[in-house]
């Protein structure tokens, strides 16, 4: 069973402590600027809420107990580079994706929703996004993404998606074609890099939904 999980909304059409994503939705859906964030109980919500969104925004609700010398090995992350994340509301759901400077955490691109897309087809969309960005840029910035399934679909260029295309997600099936085209026809110098999540937290670019 899925563990439940509660939303604050800083900054929202309605601000507060919710106890599902369906009404956290609602308060920020169309709310530009909108702050929110999950937290695993009711507890460290309530006191969140009585916070800022700038304490709780990127840090993770809990870390993974690791030995000295596997955290050694891992290092911290390099915070010159940018991170990417994406979002579904349900899977296949409404799906949207960002990427943001690591360490200031400042959007760079936002893009959705997307209707009946996945998780997996955001990751992926967000990494070429980055790529082509950087590369109108002229810049060989790092890349983080927590996806070890988007990394191989950028590497391997080829998405191996189980969502059937139809009118609903045409939209995200036109992406992947355009992605999958600049992928095929053009060189990169930017390292796509795995964000050791259980080490460092979750990934600047995350949405807060988890």
């Amino acid at each position: 069973m899925k563990k439940k999980k509660f939303y604050v909304v800083w900054k929202g059409k309605k601000n507060g402590v919710f106890t599902s994503w369906d009404e956290c939705k609602k308060s920020i859906d169309g709310f530009k600027g909108a702050e929110h964030k999950s937290f695993p109980d009711l507890t460290s919500a309530t006191k969140a809420a009585k916070e800022t969104y700038a304490k709780h925004k990127g840090v993770a609700q809990a870390k993974v107990a690791i030995s000295a010398e596997k955290r050694a090995l891992i290092g911290e992350p390099d915070l010159n580079t940018i991170a990417v994340d994406a979002a579904c509301s349900g899977n296949p759901g409404i799906m949207e994706y960002q990427g943001v400077e690591t360490q200031s955490k400042k959007v760079i691109f936002k893009k959705g929703p997307f209707k009946n897309s996945t998780n997996n087809i955001g990751e992926f969309l967000a990494l070429v996004h980055a790529l082509a960005l950087l590369k109108k840029q002229n810049k060989s910035t790092p890349i983080y993404s927590d996806s070890k399934i988007a990394i191989g679909w950028v590497q391997r260029k080829r998405v191996n998606t189980k969502l059937v295309r139809d009118a609903s997600n045409e939209d995200s099936f036109e992406l992947i074609d355009r992605a999958l085209k600049w992928l095929h026809t053009n060189d990169y110098q930017n390292k796509i890099i795995k964000w050791e999540t259980k080490v460092w937290g979750e990934i600047p670019a995350d949405f807060g939904r988890k």
